[in-house]
């Protein structure tokens, strides 16, 4: 496919200009050429036509200078001041071109003998035969231009066919032909060392995916050892009668830190995966909204704040229910938890979730910031993953969100599900 800004179109570019550079010069060079010609000739022709009148002259002073259709000769003798028409008697000696009326000629002055000469050749038809001749050179340099232009797309596409090759190979190449080499399909010097760089990247983007795999799957399953000997130790001590009320409240503590983080490490590998399979069943945004308001209830503690919940059991979506209760389990604990005294409004319907707070909001010039990695404004506590966790699982299912904050004007998240 032929593009603009594009190798080939480039290299279209450079033929074409080459070829209407050389057309320019050469037709430059020829009209030249025959424009000097012509000249060298019709001087020759006067000289000659001058020698023969001189010497016919000296044979017979009574001899006229010659006429016809193409010559016109005048003669005058040193001791005369006319003879000549005006156009002709200031000219020096040697040759000129002038201008009569609408003709143009040739014209030849020599003084010999106490006599000036002048011997007119008309070159009117000349000069409309070079102005064809211009225009018909004209037409060659476009056709030559053009000429090369298609030369140029019919060579840059042979030129770039195997680069093409190459990309295709790299495009549509699988895990499984990572160890065969792309430079064996190529014997093109440039074309088989640049097959060469991409595999000696890939071959270490490879290796590098193998070790990141490696590390992922073994902090992973350590990880979870690590979890679910908390969360069992928990749930024993959470059986135990003889805890009092403010050591439960602590073991319940460390309880929900250690499935907040069972959770939150669980999204982080569903996200990591390049190809993330959807259930056919789909997850109910009802539910996963009920119980993460059940869940996170405990943030607001003792907080005047009242917690408006209204769902729509319709909203079914195609997506890990694990990654839609991470998205928001994140968006209602962040309003519970920024929400001193007020109201929480939390409102999902047949399309998308509203979850509004008064709370002390986002100062209107981090708005833009809010979704990046880590960041944090001067009141938050957190490690500043939550919002952009949420971000990158609304883009990856392609769901939109909109954050509306104000600083102490409160802060109003939408995500739709629709895309």
């Amino acid at each position: 496919m032929f593009r603009l800004h594009s190798l080939r179109a480039r290299i279209a570019l450079y033929f074409a200009g080459f070829g209407a550079l050389l057309s320019l010069v050469m037709a430059v060079m020829v009209y030249q050429s025959a424009h000097d010609l012509s000249v060298r000739l019709i001087d020759e022709t006067l000289t000659a036509e001058l020698d023969d009148y001189i010497a016919r002259r000296e044979r017979n002073p009574l001899s006229l200078p010659p006429s016809t259709v193409t010559l016109q000769g005048f003669v005058r003798e040193a001791s005369e001041t006319d003879g000549v028409p005006d156009y002709l008697a200031t000219l020096p000696p040697g040759r000129h071109e002038i201008r009569v009326g609408t003709l143009s000629y040739r014209a030849a002055v020599l003084d010999r003998d106490n006599a000036r000469y002048y011997l007119l050749y008309d070159i009117s038809l000349k000069l409309k035969r070079e102005q064809r001749f211009a225009q018909q050179l004209s037409i060659v340099a476009v056709a030559m231009t053009l000429l090369s232009a298609l030369l140029g797309v019919f060579l840059s596409g042979a030129a770039v066919a195997r680069v093409r090759d190459l990309a295709a190979r790299v495009r549509h190449r699988r895990p499984e032909d990572w160890d065969r080499p792309l430079a064996e399909h190529f014997h093109d010097r440039e074309i088989e060392e640049l097959a060469g760089v991409f595999d000696r990247q890939l071959s270490r983007m490879r290796a590098f995916m193998e070790r990141e795999r490696a590390f992922g799957a073994d902090m992973s399953h350590e990880l979870r050892t690590a979890l679910a000997v908390i969360l069992s130790a928990t749930e024993v001590l959470l059986d135990d009668d003889q805890l009092n009320d403010k050591q439960k409240a602590r073991v319940q503590r460390i309880e929900r830190a250690a499935r907040d983080m069972a959770e939150l490490g669980t999204a982080l590998l569903l996200m990591a995966r390049e190809d993330h399979a959807q259930p056919g069943g789909g997850c109910q945004v009802a539910a996963v909204v009920e119980d993460a308001v059940e869940r996170q209830h405990h943030v607001l503690g003792s907080k005047p704040v009242a917690v408006d919940v209204q769902t729509d059991p319709a909203l079914v979506v195609a997506a890990d229910c694990g990654l839609v209760d991470i998205l928001v389990s994140n968006l209602v604990r962040n309003a519970f938890s920024y929400t001193d005294a007020g109201s929480v409004t939390i409102h999902q319907d047949s399309r998308s979730l509203v979850i509004s707070d008064t709370g002390r909001g986002i100062p209107a010039d981090a708005i833009d910031q809010a979704f990046l990695r880590h960041f944090r404004d001067m009141a938050s506590t957190g490690a500043g993953i939550g919002l952009s966790l949420v971000k990158q699982i609304c883009d990856r299912y392609g769901w939109q969100v909109r954050l509306e904050s104000g600083e102490q004007q409160g802060t109003t998240v939408t995500v739709v599900f629709a895309r």
